[in-house]
């Protein structure tokens, strides 16, 4: 008969190869997301008012043919596609960690008020900081004349938003559920102020604000996705490093402790790095809903809880999602687009309102 060594020996080898095979199932699943986004990329620079072959696309983005597709690929459509793949990423994983080291299903960008903010930032340039000015763009669209004033205002308060919450945590050691409810509180505060400069706007101020409030990822430009994409780089890479210590910390802050995680520091520079990406996103972009809140679900729901998996694809997932919105924007009622925005918002609020009813029968893993 086999000894109790051999059986546990048994046992420890089961566990080892199912790990693994949960392990090699996430990595294809990571895989074909992967291929999907790439599919979307191709389809979204074909796609537009201008029909490109995707046999002609080569040839256009590698520069050995001039013409009207090399321009339009370059210059409107790759810069787009280039903003949704950076900022949906971004978004999503911003959402993924504050849902993970807040212990909180609703944490996002979106519900901790850093959007509002930002978007009361944006009113703020426009009426005080003569941002307001309006004029036609040579694509017919209509463009600040001082975007960059107005991005970094939309910057600015942001940040205070984010300051205003880790100093709560900081000085008062405010609990996950008390920073939820401060995010909404701010976030409720800030859109009071938006309206409220609405209200004593003129004509072409008011125009210039909902203008901006409208997330577009049609005004990102190559510099600003650069931009982008130099602060998510290593916002990524230091998530990573960090996923077992969100993973430790999802099963509380007690038992995080005791196995030597310094939760406090790491909640904070989670939530401070997070609310970074989010700020400069919006800046660039405006306000983009839900793709913080819906996407880490959708990843949780396709691999699992497991945060070492769950960043990455979890930036997947929030890339494919921004992209095939905006392609439907700029499709769905072509020749008009629709500001993106829009179609995120109309994804989250099924989602949101779902989360919100479940409430704690909400499982984490």
């Amino acid at each position: 008969m086999p000894n109790k060594a051999e059986n546990n020996f048994d046992l420890q080898s089961t566990l080892i190869n199912e790990y693994d095979s949960l392990n090699r199932n996430k990595i294809f699943m990571a895989l074909i997301a992967f291929i999907l986004l790439f599919i979307l990329i191709v389809y979204s620079t074909a796609t537009g008012a201008l029909q490109i072959p995707v046999a002609d696309l080569y040839s256009a983005i590698m520069r050995t043919e001039a013409g009207s597709s090399q321009l339009i690929i370059w210059n409107i459509r790759l810069p787009r596609v280039v903003a949704s793949i950076i900022a949906g990423g971004g978004l999503a994983v911003a959402g993924m960690v504050m849902q993970s080291i807040l212990k909180n299903p609703l944490g996002s960008p979106f519900t901790l008020g850093i959007s509002q903010a930002a978007g009361f930032g944006a009113a703020f340039s426009i009426i005080f900081l003569g941002a307001g000015a309006l004029q036609s763009g040579g694509d017919s669209t209509i463009v600040l004349e001082q975007i960059h004033l107005t991005t970094l205002s939309a910057f600015a308060w942001s940040m205070i938003a984010t300051g205003i919450i880790i100093l709560l945590v900081k000085i008062k050691g405010a609990s996950p559920e008390t920073m939820i409810l401060t995010g909404v509180a701010l976030g409720s505060l800030f859109t009071a102020g938006t309206t409220a400069l609405q209200y004593i706007a003129d004509d072409v101020e008011l125009s210039a604000i909902v203008f901006w409030t409208f997330g577009d990822v049609g005004r990102a430009t190559w510099q600003n996705n650069a931009v982008m994409l130099v602060l998510l780089l290593p916002a990524l890479i230091y998530f990573a490093l960090n996923s077992w210590n969100y993973k430790l910390m999802a099963s509380g802050d007690e038992t995080a402790k005791s196995l030597g995680v310094p939760v406090d520091r790491v909640r904070i520079l989670g939530m401070l790095i997070a609310s970074l990406i989010t700020a400069v996103i919006i800046s660039f972009v405006g306000i983009i809903g839900f793709i913080g809140l819906v996407a880490p679900h959708i990843g949780r729901k396709i691999i699992g809880p497991d945060e070492k998996f769950l960043i990455p694809f979890s930036t997947l997932v929030g890339s494919i999602l921004l992209l095939a919105a905006d392609t439907a924007a700029r499709t769905i009622l072509a020749p008009i687009i629709l500001p993106v925005g829009i179609l995120t918002s109309f994804l989250g609020v099924p989602l949101f309102l779902y989360l919100v009813l479940r409430g704690r029968e909400y499982m984490w893993s």
